[in-house]
């Protein structure tokens, strides 16, 4: 297919697709489906070798949150049954943390519910960030606690955090469908904020929210722009309790196709598979490792994910690898001037990455580690039947007294 080697030529140049490419990525048939997994997988083998890099999720505070993302199960109003408490302190955090890591993770996503953190705030994260360093230099912290305010990334780089996520989650045209307390704006000003105080900027989008191809060309094309390190992509799971509770839009297939949109679009950065694989890619899972080279491992925020040990076996069985925390996971072009294995770019946009520059777990999260409304399906897309016995409310791990699922 003349498409697919015109893809995988600019992606090995790191050059951007045009819109009507990353379209017909998205309209191509079940027939194709493998050509182009086959294609976009040769773009993520040339960037990132047959790695994968896993990453943990810890949900610092959890519920309660004053923002009305329709997605999201913290959400003002949502009824959901999640597990609801406050700050975890530094050592419970830590306690957390170091499940992730022995389980594989070589980052670890320290996430709080909220419109965005306060100084006091901050300093808790900070504390948290500093233990864990102390317990283990070598892994990477991401923060994600919402819209931030002047100063605020600057701080937490100073802390030790090597990372900081904040998803855009949809185009800038449908945003206001999905939430009406802060702006698509107020988004990419933190995305930018972050990258500006030298924190790794990590920021996605949510699919299957009711959403045009038109509107996830859109938020990709506008992640490319911004240029994250990381660009995690959720699958939004309908969690009952919240506006889009009977919204399930997608397929395998359609996941994998926005996968390899994705890559196309972002050819050398980290493509996370985030939130609600289990619950749309199911058995295809191992096949979407050819388009991503980054999973959560175990639990999400409020959710359960596919058990820890499956996820490592899942990965040996595919052919792949678990990325050491002695490899740097960015191509070297995109390597940071400094230490560690995530920071800002050695050369500027120019370069080409995932353009000129909330993590993610498609059930809630301020940045979101999480999913909104938005107009209808695109025509070509099937309807899938509602999974709902996939969806499963996390009862252990952070805020709990049973062992995490890593």
């Amino acid at each position: 297919m003349d498409l697919l080697n015109t893809l995988v030529d600019k992606g090995l140049r790191r050059e951007s697709p045009t819109r009507e490419e990353a379209l017909a990525v998205l309209a191509t048939s079940d027939d194709d489906l493998l050509d182009v997994v086959a294609a976009a997988g040769k773009v993520r083998r040339h960037w990132f070798g047959r790695r994968v890099k896993l990453n943990y999720l810890v949900n610092l505070k959890s519920g309660l949150c004053p923002e009305d993302c329709s997605y999201c199960s913290q959400r003002l109003g949502s009824k959901a049954e999640i597990l609801k408490y406050t700050w975890l302190k530094p050592d419970q955090a830590t306690a957390a943390a170091r499940a992730g890591v022995a389980g594989g993770a070589k980052r670890v996503c320290l996430v709080a519910s909220g419109r965005g953190p306060t100084d006091r705030d901050v300093d808790r994260v900070s504390d948290t960030i500093k233990a864990i360093k102390e317990q283990d230099g070598s892994v990477e912290v991401c923060a994600c606690l919402g819209l931030l305010s002047d100063g605020q990334a600057e701080r937490l780089r100073e802390a030790g955090a090597d990372a900081y996520n904040h998803n855009l989650n949809t185009s800038e045209a449908t945003y206001g469908d999905i939430t009406t307390t802060h702006t698509y704006a107020d988004r990419v000003d933190t995305v930018r904020k972050a990258h500006a105080a030298g924190l790794s900027a990590c920021s996605g989008l949510i699919a299957g929210m009711g959403e045009s191809d038109e509107d996830l060309v859109d938020v990709v094309f506008s992640l490319r722009e911004l240029d994250p390190d990381s660009v995690p992509v959720n699958f939004l799971i309908p969690m009952e309790g919240t506006p889009l509770a009977k919204e399930w839009h997608l397929t395998p297939q359609r996941c994998l196709r926005i996968l390899a949109m994705t890559r196309f679009v972002c050819p050398d950065v980290e493509v996370r598979i985030a939130g609600g694989r289990e619950v749309h890619l199911r058995t295809m899972q191992p096949l979407a490792l050819n388009l991503a080279n980054s999973i959560f491992l175990g639990d999400y925020l409020t959710s359960e994910g596919q058990a820890g040990h499956a996820d490592l076996e899942m990965i040996a069985d595919a052919g792949f690898e678990v990325e050491g925390a002695d490899r740097v996971t960015l191509p070297e072009h995109r390597a940071p001037v400094g230490d560690g294995g995530c920071g800002s770019h050695a050369e500027g946009a120019a370069g080409g990455g995932c353009g000129s520059h909330a993590d993610g777990a498609a059930e809630g999260g301020c940045g979101s580690h999480a999913c909104g409304g938005g107009c209808a399906p695109t025509p070509a897309a099937r309807t899938e039947e509602a999974r709902t016995d996939l969806v499963a409310v996390r009862r252990r791990g952070a805020g709990t007294d049973l062992a995490p699922n890593a």
